[in-house]
């Protein structure tokens, strides 16, 4: 975030590590989670209203900041806007009652000449005000989009966890855009139309008191009637961006895993669902556009009505010489001025409601804490995370909510520099869960993890991030380079880094065979890559960074035999050479670790070398049997 950035984030009010939130053994009762609507599984419960519309106005106005220029264009252009729409009808007066009535021709030119450089210059000064406020508000709108995105990759991997990619993308392109274009039509003309109509308005009491008095009797049913569409307004379009957001989002996820739906002719059912959401969106849209059109149609008609009593009226003030003919004429100039920005206001709404709905979801992707923001670290740690040392739990308990059930129970181990560390168990007994603490996915553990000596909770991943990678079966590559992929950029990472590192794990013996070699582009998420070679790429890219502590996920499922025994290579390697942490799938890197943790329903029920527990004839002998059957 740029430092003039004034959405504010929420103070942590997360619960230290070390401090459990609740007793350590919850009851059954405890542990089920409650029912929640859709919309609260995506985004999570509203704990507080949301902020006013002046609040949200006022927080988006900071990003024009750096841009007062043209902000300051505009505002010198506002009194000559003001002027020359104040002069038409004054000097329209002056025409008719002083020159043509009488028909005094003697300086009518002259005074038409000015009439005419009058509009010219309104129609400059309204061009110099609508592109410097545009400008502004689009250079504005692109800040925020650059903030909007890096605030997003600051996020913890665990709000990814519980927000639809759909919907999150849903908020950095079509509500951002939204807002751009809605304030562009809406904010960058309505303080200007209110300026003008209040000038105006005083103009007509100059001209007729009487008069005026007609068009004050009629505000009050215009207040009301477009205060109650414009709530109308706001509601459906907050549905439309909502709805547009859950279709956005389904659709992206179905478009992912088209081959799946196509593999189980599933199209018809997605169809299906995809057109049901398509129609809450037309639903939603169809009620904005009525009241929209219902609006405007009121304004319309009370402008119609308006101007016929101020000519019936005005025509029997004339005849009672109250007022002349040019001050009728300027009265109903003046009047249709007036309702000209009374009638885009009610356009101006529809867009201010567009844009205040769309920055409403912004605000609250603005309001999502950071990971940095949620620890601090002394200066003086930062040398103890030169290098990794060891890795300690002691006691630890987590679960994924205060109402959910405990994945890890009393989990303690120690981890040295060097040692090699296999943690198996069936699936769901929490292997995959420490990794994800470690690597901190999620925080709110309970218990102490404490690395080279410092609690995990305390330290930012960034300050960690060169210490450990993670290895695990389900890879992802950006449709880039192979050098790309394997170095993602990095600045510590050189060229030659990446080809010792693609050395190291046998991925150059493919790579080299490439056209390209390592400039080969590769397709979405590696789809010209066999799955074999997909995750050498990824073991190319977690050595590459130089990181000491290898956390290993080494699922090899659908390789062939060929990539799968230089995957085996390359794991039998990294654990000579590195301190690993592997969930371990292979008898070969179980029976090599140092220790190996028995895990079932996250608790360590046998820990020990692999002599040792096959001694024991408990739940890891079991264990071993089968993987030797499987092999077998």
């Amino acid at each position: 975030m740029s430092d003039n950035q004034s959405f504010p984030r929420p103070q942590n009010q997360s619960t230290s590590p070390n401090q459990p939130t609740s007793q350590e053994h919850p009851s059954p009762a405890e542990t089920d989670e409650p029912d929640l609507t859709e919309e609260e599984k995506a985004t999570g419960p509203t704990s507080e209203p949301p902020p006013r519309d002046w609040v949200l106005l006022l927080k988006f106005s900071s990003y024009a900041k750096p841009y007062w220029k043209w902000v300051l264009f505009s505002v010198l252009a506002i009194p000559f806007t003001v002027g020359t729409t104040m002069a038409f009808p004054w000097l329209i007066v002056k025409i008719v009652d002083d020159y043509i009535v009488p028909g005094n021709l003697e300086g009518l030119y002259l005074l038409i000449a000015i009439l005419a450089g009058t509009v010219l210059t309104g129609y400059v000064a309204d061009g110099v005000y609508s592109f410097s406020l545009q400008k502004a508000g689009q250079l504005s709108i692109a800040s925020l989009r650059e903030d909007l995105y890096a605030h997003t990759l600051q996020l913890p991997r665990s709000f990814y966890d519980h927000h639809p990619v759909g919907v999150l993308l849903s908020r950095l392109t079509s509500d951002t855009e939204a807002l751009g274009e809605s304030l562009a039509a809406g904010v960058v003309t309505i303080f200007t139309d209110i300026i003008k109509t209040i000038a105006l308005f005083g103009l007509l009491l100059y001209f007729s008191w009487e008069l005026t008095l007609v068009i004050v009797a009629i505000l009050p049913p215009i207040y009301f009637l477009s205060n109650f569409l414009r709530n109308k307004l706001r509601y459906y379009y907050n549905r439309t961006r909502e709805t547009l957001a859950d279709s956005t989002g389904f659709l992206q996820e179905c478009l992912n895993g088209i081959q799946t739906v196509q593999l189980y002719a599933a199209e018809k059912k997605v169809q299906h669902r995809y057109e049901e959401k398509t129609q809450l969106f037309l639903q939603a849209q169809t009620k904005s556009n009525f009241y929209d059109a219902a609006l405007f149609s009121v304004i319309e008609g009370i402008t119609t009505v308006c101007m016929a009593l101020i000519i019936w009226y005005g025509s029997k003030q004339i005849l009672g010489g109250v007022i002349t003919i040019g001050v009728l004429i300027g009265f109903l100039n003046t009047l249709h001025k007036i309702f000209v920005p009374i009638r885009e206001f009610t356009q101006q709404i529809s867009a201010i409601q567009r844009a205040l709905a769309a920055l409403q979801h912004i605000n609250q992707l603005f309001q999502e804490l950071p990971e940095e923001a949620r620890d601090t670290i002394k200066p003086e740690w930062r040398s103890r995370l030169q290098n990794f040392e060891s890795l300690e739990f002691d006691n630890v308990y987590f679960r994924y909510s205060d109402q959910a059930p405990y994945i890890l129970k009393g989990v303690s181990f120690r981890l040295e520099k060097g040692d090699r560390l296999a943690i198996v168990g069936t699936t769901g007994s929490g292997k995959s869960t420490i990794l994800r603490i470690l690597t901190k996915t999620y925080t709110n553990y309970q218990g102490s993890i404490k690395l080279n000596g410092i609690e995990l909770g305390d330290i930012p991943r960034s300050e960690i991030w060169h210490l450990m990678a993670l290895m695990q079966q389900d890879v992802y590559l950006f449709n880039e380079s192979i050098a790309f992929n394997i170095g993602l950029d990095r600045p510590q990472v050189q060229t030659d880094d990446i080809q010792k590192a693609a050395e190291y794990v046998y991925a150059d013996s493919f790579i080299d065979q490439l056209e390209a070699g390592y400039d080969f582009e590769l397709l979405e998420n590696g789809k010209n890559l066999s799955a074999g070679q997909a995750q050498l790429v990824s073991f190319a890219r977690a050595i590459a960074g130089k990181s000491e502590l290898m956390l290993l996920d080494e699922a090899t499922s659908a390789i062939d035999s060929v990539t799968e025994n230089l995957i085996q290579k390359a794991t039998e390697k990294i654990l000579d050479d590195k301190t690993v942490i592997a969930i371990a799938h292979r008898l070969s890197t179980i029976q090599h670790s140092d220790n190996i943790l028995v895990m079932q329903a996250g608790n360590i029920v046998e820990q020990g070398n692999h002599q040792e527990l096959m001694v024991q004839q408990g739940v890891y002998a079991n264990l071993v049997q089968n993987l030797e059957g499987a092999a077998n």
